[in-house]
């Protein structure tokens, strides 16, 4: 049984989630909360350092920490090699995927299917999957991985973690947690880093450095004879269940018939689908579009891709050790076994590095660790209510209802993120069972079933111009039913207990879902092609600024100090505060960024009853009018109280806690040459820092290249 929390440990904890709090209460004074624009506008000016370190904050959660872990405890170093493939593909999005969603003018990534194919059934397709993936591989996985180490670290219910979990997260976003958020990223980052290379240096020591843990590694077999006579056991052990190390646990890519990590089913399957996460997904690409220029969008995916290193030796390579310092828990011999060390019958993988955390490291740090990561989490289940339920209520349930109110679509928001969590938790127990207790095997399993169409879209949209909407429909619905039959049948056939015959199917049991991946992958972009050639090519305007052919003709200029050139005048387009003083007469973008305490972002747009229905909604010029799916829109803040009235106190604290505020909305502004400008600026590269970052670019994918092979051979 593991360590259990000190008074000192608790005091850490206590502390931490107090100032966490005293910063959401602070930002919930500072700003208004039904206003992101602050964070958006503030966002175009970021730089790579600053982005970079939010890429591997967002990717590397508790999640990563139990699943990681618990794999690298199972099976080895083979799932270090989803870090390393990372920091290639991230390369990928900063060189080729980024300059074209900036010189097309896109902020989310259903906009850039919706200008780049046309029609709204792509768009519906994306945001469906989007929300199913949301929900059934990071809620519930988020949910299970933070119960863990609650469970680690006090020792109660699964379940009533959960519920714990639930209950501060909705705190913390009550008390202005977004914007918390944004304040504690870097304090996070700064000490889970830290806090997990303490823990790394301290079981290194401990088992005598990396040599220690390829030779320890390898004899890491639990006692049969002792475990069996201290829980009096009735079962007779047969040995089906595997206690020893695999033979290729120290090697990174495998053969083609190894049941984790099979090179040519990683090769050509998986990546296409880590391609989805890393280079079309909304939570990673929005943070590089934060960047001021291409140059910092370049230089962040640079240091993303070196801080991605990290994981296999503060992550993997502790879960090793935890097998190693603790191998009669971790290494179960039997269901009824597993079922007493950690509650699941398929394996206790997953709580190698909780299980580490609380033996080795020192009292208070060793509050602070858990602290961090259960902070971190709820960071992350806070993302992920507000990004599902904005995806739901705009993309989906406004199409169905086209006349709903802001009010409504604020109410159906907040209970679509209910009934979202409600699945989630119902979803707990698959994944304790799933892919043997291994989570992170479970989160790529399922992304391998669902992810490879789209990323065959998104690969077609970027390169091929002939590619038309009707092709990468039915290659996405071909792709997608696919892939849910398999995964339906991998529910139906479920994975029996290691001291049971294997009566499943021989496609199941034989065919690892890497090949299934890399199958739905080259099959829906060969549905897209054919189809495509066989029906009328996508008009000049749909591809002339959405492929990377469009960016060789672009004119692309160096930022200039414009703000200067302009004189003062009292004809400006733009007055954020609503009255007509005398102020300079700005572009556009530098307006926007001058209202940025005087505008509010309104995510939930008026009824487009009252709006011209010959102009599309999906029109955006700037990140703040393209929150989420491009339907959001910049409103000046009225002063004059003419639109305000008196509410009951019951509605007012409704309005309060769902950080909602009825506002009058203007039209965006058009302007579409200072747009063409900004753009070009954007693009634009001086000559020495495009050699910095192409000379960067060699190191960081000959590094990566570098780590594959040498844990590899």
């Amino acid at each position: 049984m593991g360590a259990s929390m000190e008074i000192a440990d608790i005091a850490v904890v206590a502390v931490y989630f107090v100032l966490v709090l005293g910063i959401g209460f602070f930002a919930m004074w500072k700003a208004n909360r039904s206003s992101v624009s602050g964070y958006f506008l503030a966002g175009r000016t970021m730089n790579w350092v600053v982005i970079g370190a939010s890429l591997f904050v967002s990717n590397i959660g508790s999640e990563h920490f139990i699943g990681l872990a618990g794999s690298g405890a199972a099976s080895g170093f083979a799932v270090g090699a989803w870090e390393f493939n990372a920091l290639l593909l991230l390369q990928l999005l900063g060189w080729v995927f980024i300059p074209v969603y900036i010189h097309c003018g896109v902020y989310t990534m259903p906009e850039y299917l919706s200008k780049r194919y046309g029609g709204k059934r792509l768009k519906v397709y994306f945001a469906g999957l989007s929300l199913l993936l949301y929900i059934f591989t990071k809620l519930s996985v988020d949910l299970y991985a933070g119960a863990l180490f609650i469970q680690e670290s006090l020792g109660w219910n699964l379940y009533l973690s959960i519920i714990l979990l639930i209950t501060m997260t909705a705190l913390l976003t009550i008390t202005g947690g977004l914007v918390a958020v944004i304040y504690t990223d870097t304090l996070q980052a700064v000490l889970m880093i830290g806090g997990a290379l303490s823990l790394t240096v301290i079981s290194l020591v401990k088992v005598g450095g990396l040599d220690g843990v390829r030779e320890k590694y390898m004899e890491a077999i639990p006692n049969v004879t002792a475990i069996l006579a201290s829980h009096n056991y009735s079962f007779p052990y047969t040995n089906s269940c595997r206690i020893y190390p695999k033979p290729d646990s120290l090697k990174l890519l495998r053969g083609p018939l190894d049941e984790d990590i099979p090179w040519p089913g990683f090769l050509l399957g998986q990546t296409p689908a880590s391609i989805w996460y890393w280079c079309a997904d909304q939570v990673i690409v929005q943070r590089v579009l934060a960047a001021k220029n291409i140059a910092h969008a370049k230089g962040s995916t640079l240091m993303a891709g070196l801080l991605k290193i990290l994981p296999m030796f503060i992550i993997v390579i502790p879960g090793m050790i935890s097998r190693i310092m603790f191998p009669d828990e971790l290494a179960c011999i039997g269901p009824e076994h597993c079922m007493a060390v950690c509650g699941s019958q398929a394996g206790c993988s997953n709580i190698a590095y909780p299980r580490l955390v609380m033996n080795i490291m020192p009292v208070g740090l060793r509050g602070l660790m858990m602290a961090v990561m259960i902070a971190a989490l709820m960071s992350d289940l806070d993302s992920i209510f507000n990004s599902a339920s904005t995806i739901f209520t705009l993309d989906i349930y406004k199409m169905m209802r086209t006349c709903a109110s802001s009010r409504e679509l604020v109410v159906v928001g907040r209970l679509f993120v209910i009934v979202m969590v409600t699945i989630s938790i119902a979803w707990v127990p698959v994944i304790i069972e799933m892919q043997g207790g291994q989570m992170y095997l479970y989160i790529q399993e399922m992304a391998g079933y669902l992810t490879p169409p789209i990323a065959a879209l998104f690969l077609l949209g970027v390169f091929w111009k002939r590619c038309n909407e009707t092709g990468a429909f039915w290659g996405g619905m071909t792709g997608f039913i696919l892939g849910t039959t398999r995964l339906i049948l991998g529910f139906v056939y479920r994975e029996p207990r290691c001291n049971q015959t294997d009566e499943r199917p021989a496609f199941i049991v034989h065919v690892h879902y890497m090949y299934i991946a890399a199958g739905l992958f080259w099959v829906s972009g060969l549905v897209a092609v054919v189809v495509s050639l066989c029906t009328p090519p996508p008009t000049k305007e749909k591809v002339q600024r959405t492929t990377v052919w469009g960016l060789r003709n672009v004119e692309k200029l160096p930022v200039t100090e414009r703000e200067e050139t302009y004189k003062l005048t009292n004809k400006s387009p733009v007055h954020c505060n609503g009255n007509s003083m005398l102020q300079k007469d700005l572009p556009l973008d530098v307006q926007r960024e001058r209202c940025l305490d005087g505008a509010d972002l309104k995510l939930l747009m008026p009824s487009p009853c009252d709006q011209d229905p010959v102009t599309p909604s999906t029109v955006a010029s700037t990140p703040v009018e393209a929150y989420s799916n491009g339907h959001a829109e910049l409103v000046g803040r009225k002063d004059d109280g003419s639109r305000q009235f008196e509410k009951g106190v019951c509605l007012r604290l409704f309005d309060w806690m769902c950080g909602y505020k009825e506002q009058a909305a203007t039209p965006a502004p058009k302007a579409t040459e200072e747009d063409e400008r900004i753009v070009m600026e954007m693009l634009y590269e001086p000559p020495k820092i495009k050699l910095l970052l192409n000379f960067g670019l060699i190191i960081v994918c000959f590094l990566g290249l570098f780590m594959f092979a040498y844990f590899s051979l």
